[in-house]
Parts: structure tokens; C-alpha cells; sequence
């Protein structure tokens, strides 16, 4: 009876599993359909198809997933791309921000202050300068002062001068002598003739007392002073007034500046000066300026600024070079807005900023155009434009208008937008030019050693060109233009990886755009244009890559393009201007070492 029973729960239990199997196994699946028709719903809701982009290279989008054409990265979902508040400002998430070294600032109302550098010489006082000439017309017989450099004191004898009519005068006085008791003033006018040759009264006495006459008459020093010019020999013969010497006081010089016509606002009569003198390495002078010279020297476009300092111990000598630099204040425009140079992007008829605009839902930079004033070195004067307390990107704007330029929206080349640029495109991308003058990137990109091979023979051929400039070659230049141009194109660019790819796309387009017009220049200074900007991509180039082991000087003649200045390359630290040529070979200065 036992055995029965558990026979009937062993059947009744395969039963059920059996059941419960069968159960599952008929389950209807559910309908994919119905999902499908819901996300198709979601889509129609939001009105919105999805765009693809790369967290590195925000600037990629497309419409589809894959990807990146650059770096080779999946590419994900772009978030919130159309929840600009303004439809012409473009939106940078945090990462991208970040990525691309976006820094912003607050902008507002400063002191315009700049630092002047004079370069000059120190020159002997005008004022104390003296000829001392002939008196009366004869012979040199005798010259006791034979060379320049001399010094003399006042009353020192200088040499004999023989003349018949000094013999004439003193017997004419003789004969006076005998009826100046009758004729008194006949007496007195033959004194005067003596003196009026700068005879003095005890040689006048002494003639008298001995009754002879004097031939020969001595030269006696005026001034005292250091003789700088000796202009007549012995046994020359000298009249009436004919210089013999040139004498000059250099108890106290002047030290005179060039100051350039674009720096002339900034420099002014009393301004407290620092200087330093070549020849006096380790020692540094102070003293205001005390004159600016009205007028400007046509050929060199300076004025002078003169400072007057004490000589007693001869420590300062004529044509020494002096270094000076002037702290100036900028009175005339207080109260200016004040950006770094690094904030404006200049595409030589406009300058633009990127102002920077904060959400609850995004970060925005909306492209606005600005009024240039005065270069305060690293800093620029808007003169409008801009407000006092709106913020602007200082670093990263390169990286800003490339966004704005791919997303079809206002940027430096587009004012007025354009098409969005999607995908990847070596021949450059129609409609757009990438400009990098302001080089915002914050740290060097790091290139293969193979990649920096292929940059150096552009470099090479760049410094030929600007050293054809500087000696006013039109035929090498040219010819260097060309040999750089070829460098350019004979890149490889699958040496460049990464951001370097990019970064070297821009650079490149632009530095052929500017090769390839001065194949049809005409003259050097359709060169000297298009080597100005060739020269704003060279110094990004060399800041961004430091493509060569030895120093880079970046170098800056404020007089250049129309007193707006202009910067170039050079290997050495000495300046030589290829905006001027020979005209003013030595306009500028050093303003950055790369390294």
C-alpha cells in the first residue's frame, strides 16, 4: 500500500512540471512592433534627429553614428545642441570647454598704462658748444693744442697768429699815445681796435710801456671745454672770423631717444625715464625728459626726446648708446576697456571677440565685433564695442570660431554664418578660412620627431624669405616664397596624430593662401602684405609645435601695417625689420622667446 502511494506523488509531480514547461514554452512574445512604434513615437515627439559628434573633436557632427574622422573614436550623441537661448551664438559643453582651453575674463574700465622702450644716444649740449675762431685776419706760426680731445681752459694760449695789420694797429696806437692829451678820444678808439681783436687790456699796457710793436698776436681760449674739431694747421693762412677750433662742455650732455610716431601719445615732457648705457653694463640712471622735439624726421619717422644729465666725472661720452623705457600712464584715454591681445581675433579689416554667456541650461560665446585702440604690448584698448562687466574668452577662441564656423553660425571669416560643416575634409573646407593670428592654444602639441623634420624646411625657407626682406631682395624673396610653398605642400600629414592633425590643417591652409599670392606680386611691398600673415601662422606654428631645438624670437615692429603693428620669426635676437627693409632695418624689439 505504500509503494503505492508514492507512485501517485512521483506521477503527480511530473505532471505538474510537465505542465509548467509546456506553459512557458506557449507564452506569446512580445511584440517588437509595439516598441519599435514606441521609440518611433518618442522621436516624433522631440521633432529632433540625433547628431554625432567626438568628445575630442567637437567640431565633427554628423547624422549618423561611427566614427571619428580624425582620431578614430566612437562617436556619441550630441547633447543639447539646439538649446541655444540665442540661435547665433554657439554652445560649448564643460568637456569641450576644457578640451579646447577655453578661458573667459571679465572685462572692465582701466587706467591705460603702457611700458615704452627708447633706444638712443647721449650727444654733447647744444648750448655748450663753442668755435673758437680768428679775431683778426694773418698766419698761423705756432699751434700749442695739435689734436682733437684736447682740453683747454679758458684763457689758455692756443697758438701765434702773424698779421701786418696787428703791426698797422699798434703804430696807429703809438701815434695816438703821443696826442691823447689833446685828442683823447683818438687815443681811445686805437685802444678799442686792439680790444675789439680780443686783446686784453694788460697786453694793450704792455705794448705801451714798451713801445714796440707786436707781429705776432696769441690765440687765447674762450672757453674752456674739450676740443672736438681742429680745423686749421700750421702755417695756414686764417681771416677775419675763420674757425680754428671747436670746443664743447661736457660737464653736462644730453641723452638723446628716438621715439617712434605711433609712441608719440604715450611719451611726454616730464615723464620720469630709467636708462641704462651700454658701455656701463650693471649700472642704472633715472631723469625726466625736459624737451620733445615737434617735429618728425621724415626718412626715420622718430622724434627725439631729450634728458639732461650731469657730467662732472666724464662718465657719459657723446655716441654712447643708451636702452631707456617709460612708464606712461595714458592720461589722455582713462577709463578704457582694456583686453588681452589673446582675446581679439584681427582678419586685417575687422576685430572680433567672443563673448561669453552663461545659462541655466548652457554656456554660449556669441561672436561680437570690436574698435581697436591703442596696443599696450600684451593688451589692446577697445574703444567700443565691449561693456564694462561682460566676460569674453582670453584663451581657446581659435577653438571657439572653429565650432561656430562648422556649425554654420557667425565667426571671423562668416560674419553673417553660413552652411554647418560636417566630416573631415584635407582640401579645406569651402567657404572657410581657419584663422589662427591669435594662437590661443594653451600648451604646445606634442609632434613625432619625423613630423618636426618635415616642419623645419618650412622654417628654414620661411627665415630666407624674411632675411630676403630685410636686404630689399625682391628676386630671393620670391624665389624663397616659392621654396616654402613647396615645403608646405610636401608635408605628410599622416605624421601629425591627433590634435596636431587638426591644429596643422589650419596652419597649412592658411600659410598656402598667402604663398601662392606672392607667386604674382608685383613689387615688395605686395610681399611685405602677404608675409604679415604669413608671419601670424608662423608664430603660432612655432608656439604650438616648437618644431626646432634652437631659440625662436618673436619680434614686433609697432610701425609695421599702417602703425598697427606687425610680428615676425627670427633665429637671432637682433633685430632686423623685413617690414622696412634698409629704410629702418632696426624698427622693433624682442617681445617673446620660444623655446
Amino acid at each position: 500500500m505504500k509503494n503505492i502511494f508514492n507512485n501517485k506523488f512521483v506521477l503527480i509531480a511530473v505532471t505538474l512540471l510537465i505542465g509548467l514547461t509546456i506553459g512557458w514554452l506557449l507564452k506569446p512574445a512580445p511584440s517588437p512592433k509595439l516598441e519599435a512604434d514606441e521609440h518611433e513615437h518618442v522621436e516624433s515627439i522631440a521633432g529632433i534627429p540625433i547628431t554625432y559628434t567626438c568628445s575630442m573633436h567637437p567640431q565633427i557632427r554628423q547624422n549618423e553614428p561611427g566614427d571619428c574622422p580624425i582620431c578614430g573614436m566612437d562617436l556619441i550623441p550630441l547633447e543639447n545642441d539646439n538649446a541655444d537661448a540665442d540661435p547665433m551664438a554657439v554652445t560649448m559643453s564643460p568637456t569641450a570647454m576644457q578640451l579646447a582651453g577655453v578661458q573667459s575674463i571679465l572685462v572692465g574700465n582701466a587706467d591705460a598704462g603702457k611700458s615704452i622702450r627708447l633706444n638712443g644716444k647721449i650727444q654733447a649740449d647744444e648750448r655748450q658748444n663753442y668755435t673758437q675762431s680768428a679775431h683778426i685776419p694773418g698766419r698761423i706760426e705756432e699751434l700749442s693744442v695739435n689734436f682733437t680731445g684736447e682740453y683747454v681752459k679758458k684763457g689758455q694760449v692756443l697758438g701765434q697768429i702773424y698779421s701786418p695789420e696787428l703791426a698797422t694797429a699798434q703804430e696807429e696806437l703809438f701815434q695816438a699815445q703821443k696826442i691823447k692829451d689833446s685828442q683823447p678820444a683818438l687815443f681811445n678808439a686805437a685802444k678799442e681796435k686792439l680790444k675789439n681783436w680780443k686783446l686784453t687790456d694788460s697786453q694793450i699796457a704792455q705794448i705801451l710801456a714798451t713801445g714796440k710793436v707786436t707781429e705776432q698776436l696769441p690765440i687765447l681760449a674762450n672757453v674752456s671745454g674739450y676740443v672736438t674739431d681742429k680745423m686749421v694747421n700750421l702755417g695756414d693762412y686764417v681771416s677775419k672770423g675763420e674757425p680754428i677750433y671747436q670746443i664743447a662742455d661736457l660737464s653736462k650732455v644730453w641723452v638723446l631717444f628716438d621715439v617712434y610716431e605711433s609712441e608719440l601719445q604715450w611719451v611726454k615732457k616730464g615723464d620720469q625715464i630709467e636708462f641704462t648705457v651700454q658701455s656701463l653694463p650693471g649700472e642704472t640712471f633715472t631723469g625726466k625728459l625736459s624737451y620733445i622735439d615737434p617735429m618728425i624726421n621724415p626718412q626715420t619717422r622718430v622724434a627725439k626726446a631729450r634728458l639732461e644729465v650731469s657730467n662732472s666725472n666724464l662718465k657719459f661720452k657723446p655716441e654712447m648708446f643708451v636702452s631707456g623705457k617709460v612708464e606712461s600712464n595714458g592720461k589722455s584715454i582713462d577709463n578704457s576697456i582694456i583686453v588681452p591681445k589673446t582675446a581679439v581675433m584681427w582678419t586685417g579689416t575687422r576685430s572680433v571677440v567672443y563673448v561669453k554667456n552663461v545659462s541655466d541650461q548652457a554656456v554660449s560665446f556669441k561672436l561680437r565685433e570690436v574698435t581697436l585702440g591703442a596696443s599696450l604690448g600684451s593688451e589692446y584698448v577697445i574703444t567700443s564695442g565691449l561693456e564694462s562687466g561682460e566676460e569674453i574668452a582670453v584663451n581657446g577662441t581659435f577653438s571657439i570660431d572653429a565650432a561656430a564656423q562648422l556649425a554654420g553660425k557667425p565667426s571671423m571669416m562668416s560674419p553673417d554664418g553660413g552652411a554647418a560643416m560636417t566630416g573631415h575634409n584635407h582640401g579645406g573646407m569651402p567657404g572657410m578660412k581657419m584663422e589662427t593670428t591669435n594662437h590661443s592654444s594653451p600648451s604646445a602639441v606634442v609632434l613625432t620627431p619625423q613630423a618636426k623634420d618635415e616642419l623645419k624646411l618650412i622654417f628654414d625657407s620661411y627665415f630666407e624669405l624674411k632675411n630676403a626682406l630685410t636686404k630689399d631682395d625682391l628676386s630671393i624673396a620670391k624665389a624663397s616664397a616659392a621654396t616654402m610653398l613647396a615645403s608646405v605642400e610636401k608635408v605628410n600629414m599622416s605624421e601629425f596624430k591627433g590634435d596636431a592633425h587638426m591644429e596643422w590643417m589650419n596652419y597649412e591652409k592658411n600659410i598656402k593662401v598667402d604663398l601662392v599670392k606672392i607667386k604674382s606680386a608685383k613689387s615688395l611691398e605686395d610681399i611685405r602684405n602677404s608675409f604679415l600673415s604669413i608671419s601670424d601662422e608662423m608664430v603660432g606654428l612655432a608656439e604650438n609645435f616648437t618644431p626646432l631645438a634652437s631659440k625662436i624670437y618673436v619680434q614686433h615692429c609697432p610701425m609695421a601695417d599702417s602703425n598697427k603693428g606687425a610680428d615676425w620669426l627670427s633665429l637671432e635676437e637682433k633685430v632686423m625689420n623685413p617690414y622696412f627693409g634698409k629704410g629702418m632695418l632696426s624698427c622693433g624689439e624682442v617681445t617673446k622667446t620660444i623655446q
